[in-house]
């Protein structure tokens, strides 16, 4: 089974950019999402990258600010985020096919 590693969370300040690695342990099938949770809310998808790496979704919250792409050399899947907002703040976590990662946490100030 597929283990799934998020990294590159932190603090940043209102209108920063910053970038999230979701590293898997093997190749994936079924693609890879990027999910976020906030405190005191559900777990929200946010984009999606087909296996073959240029087919995306995004959920219309974050489209134009956000983009995911993957290295499948690396089993690698990055989430850009762009404009933050204290809004982004949630621990962010990667998953496929059922599979989820720990996450790491993104805090935004205002």
């Amino acid at each position: 089974q597929v283990q799934l590693a998020e990294s590159g969370g932190g603090f940043v300040k209102a209108g920063d950019s910053l970038t999230l690695s979701c590293v898997a342990s093997q190749s994936t099938t079924n693609g890879v999402e990027w999910w976020r949770r906030a405190p005191g809310k559900g777990r929200e998808w946010l984009a999606t990258i087909a296996d073959n790496g240029w087919s995306t979704n995004y959920a219309e919250s974050v489209r134009g600010r956000f983009t995911i792409s993957k290295d499948s050399a690396k089993n690698t899947v990055y989430l850009q985020m762009r404009n933050l907002t204290p809004e982004d703040s949630a621990v962010y976590i990667c998953s496929n096919f059922g599979v989820w990662g720990q996450g790491t946490q993104v805090t935004v100030s205002s």
